[in-house]
């Protein structure tokens, strides 16, 4: 029996006594889970602003260069933790801190990937409440004639009633919680094989629509032909950080979902298929939005607002706009709603196995603490938004905690972790890369390469390096 075997066979043994794992039932199924969780309101909302503010085409390569030496080493890593340790996030780190008899707090490491989801979540469910509210005001035709001040002014009656928004996020959290609580193959199997394909095949119509504007090339020529006079320092840090908050790392999600990989899954090519994905729906977000911009003399560089204030401008001006609308933001929706529902297993496996709690009693605890939580970011915007710490809201210090602390350190954590506490003959028989230059290359960057760059982006989130 392989070493491998002994070490699996060893944490399902320790968790079975608390609570049977499930597993995904296929291969693609995890893909299309572990796609989810990265595809979301990053993608389809942060992405396309970032490219417009910094340049478009330079800033994509530098982009994409990252997602190649951050991004793949550290899902990677990730996923190999959870597949190896056969746990949570805490009790996997745990198992393998146990195997390569090093110090057991390092099981905090996977505490706070376990934190850092929740906490994230709290925020990410009211956001992902704005997409839902606009799904309804484009459908009744209210984006019909709006200028730059009647949209501005759109989004902000929205976020001044705090009703309408604590309304919104308590329906995310149920759709999400009501989903992971019937388990990985009733809740989350299911409610990937629907959303998925949905998502992309929304995204394509959106795409196909705007290659008839007329600026398609436009839209073509603006993410892809570097102009690397564009670029600049600050652009490059922007790209890094992105490429590592994209994929949904530093916040157990992929540890977790690696946890229920059957056996004789590809660690290595899962990774790669995922990542390939995130950035495609990336880059197709891009050239279903730039061309609208283009074709009613938008700028892309607008911006935060650019999907809940420019872009309606632009569906109240085009053919078929209202139609078009309703779809973005259904389609943006969608992609919230899979990642939430990647951040809360974490949580909701925590709970189920630490605890021994069902998985309903799971998702209801979580969820009170979710929607206490959600209160205080729904507030920022209204009746405590002159409540500020630092000059940041509830909602502006949770996003500061959690993106620019927790999962920069849960990330770096994480490498340190898997390239130097764990032996090279561990990670390279879980990891499963048969071909030796390749998993020496794969080791390089998580012990050197991908550590450097996870440390900048820490450091310039905090403003100690700009």
């Amino acid at each position: 029996m392989s070493e491998d075997s002994i070490s699996v066979g060893a944490a399902s043994a320790a968790n079975s006594s608390r609570v049977a794992r499930s597993q995904w039932s296929s291969r693609w199924v995890f893909f299309l889970a572990a796609t989810g969780s990265a595809v979301g309101l990053g993608n389809v909302w942060k992405f396309p602003y970032i490219t417009g503010e910094n340049g478009g085409g330079a800033f994509v390569l530098v982009y994409l260069a990252c997602i190649l030496a951050i991004g793949i080493p550290l899902l990677m890593a990730e996923f190999m933790i959870g597949r190896r340790g056969q746990a949570n996030p805490e009790g996997a780190v745990a198992a393998l801190a146990r195997e390569a008899r090093a110090s057991r707090h390092w099981r905090k490491l996977g505490t706070v990937a376990v934190l850092t989801g929740l906490l994230i979540l709290s925020f990410y469910v009211v956001v992902a409440g704005w997409a839902l509210a606009y799904v309804p005001t484009a459908l009744m035709g209210k984006f019909s004639g709006l200028d730059g001040a009647a949209s501005s002014a759109m989004f902000a009656a929205l976020l001044a009633d705090p009703w309408k928004l604590l309304g919104c996020t308590t329906l995310v959290l149920l759709i999400t919680l009501g989903t992971v609580s019937l388990g990985v193959k009733e809740g989350l199997e299911r409610s990937m094989r629907f959303m998925m394909p949905g998502l992309f095949i929304l995204l394509l119509v959106l795409v196909g629509y705007a290659a008839t504007t007329g600026y398609f090339g436009a839209a073509l020529n603006f993410l892809f032909y570097p102009d690397f006079s564009k670029i600049t320092g600050q652009g490059v840090l922007v790209a890094l950080g992105h490429s590592f908050f994209t994929l949904s790392l530093g916040c157990g999600a992929m540890m977790v979902y690696g946890s229920y990989l059957p056996p004789g899954t590809s660690i290595a090519k899962t990774t790669l298929m995922v990542a390939l994905t995130d950035t495609g729906v990336a880059l197709l977000a891009g050239l279903a939005i730039f061309p609208l911009m283009f074709a009613n003399n938008l700028e892309p560089s607008m911006g935060p607002g650019l999907v809940f204030v420019t872009l309606p401008i632009a569906f109240g001006q085009m053919p078929m706009g209202q139609l078009i609308g309703v779809l973005f933001f259904i389609m943006l929706f969608i992609a919230a709603l899979t990642s939430a529902i990647s951040l809360s297993e974490p949580a909701i496996a925590w709970l189920t196995e630490k605890f021994t709690v069902t998985r309903p009693k799971a998702a209801l605890i979580s969820g009170a603490v979710l929607w206490l939580l959600s209160i205080g970011s729904v507030l920022s915007f209204n009746a405590w938004s002159e409540m500020t710490l630092h000059g940041k809201t509830f909602f502006d210090c949770m996003d500061y905690l959690t993106a620019n602390l927790l999962m920069p350190l849960g990330g770096l954590l994480t490498v340190l972790f898997s390239g130097w506490v764990l032996s090279r003959a561990t990670v390279q028989q879980a990891i499963g890369i048969d071909h030796p230059q390749l998993f020496q290359l794969w080791w390089y960057l998580l012990r050197w390469l991908t550590p450097l760059g996870i440390l900048v982006v820490f450091l310039h989130a905090i403003g100690l390096f700009d």
